[in-house]
């Protein structure tokens, strides 16, 4: 969900802006979200295994998630080195609607299987 709303971030900067700079900041915006909570997440399921006592796997969690704050900053730090001159509002755009798709996820899941039942009950 993630990646596919910062691929449409990305792609709809370049339509309104015109710029692909605008696309590669939005794009990049994303990417400072996804790559961190991927690597966050692998790095948690490993704590979460079963057997692990939960006072490790808490802390697990709350290491994983201070790697990846410090990496999306680190990224956001590295943005002028690696895009030349970012459109900030493009990229912080792409960060910001990336970050909210969160809760998109479950609310899809959702939608998805109620609108399966009511396929599955219609017939």
């Amino acid at each position: 969900m993630q990646a596919a709303a910062g691929l449409t971030v990305a792609a709809l900067a370049w339509l309104v802006s015109g710029r692909p700079q605008a696309a590669w900041s939005a794009g990049y915006g994303a990417l400072a979200v996804l790559a961190p909570g991927a690597l966050a997440a692998k790095g948690m399921a490993r704590w979460a295994a079963p057997g692990f006592p939960p006072g490790a796997a808490l802390a697990g969690f709350f290491v994983w998630e201070a790697v990846k704050v410090i990496l999306t900053v680190g990224m956001l730090i590295a943005a002028p080195k690696i895009l030349g001159a970012p459109d900030w509002p493009a990229l912080l755009t792409g960060l910001v609607l990336t970050i909210n798709v969160y809760w998109a996820g479950p609310l899809l899941a959702q939608w998805m299987k109620s609108r399966r039942r009511v396929t599955t009950d219609g017939c």
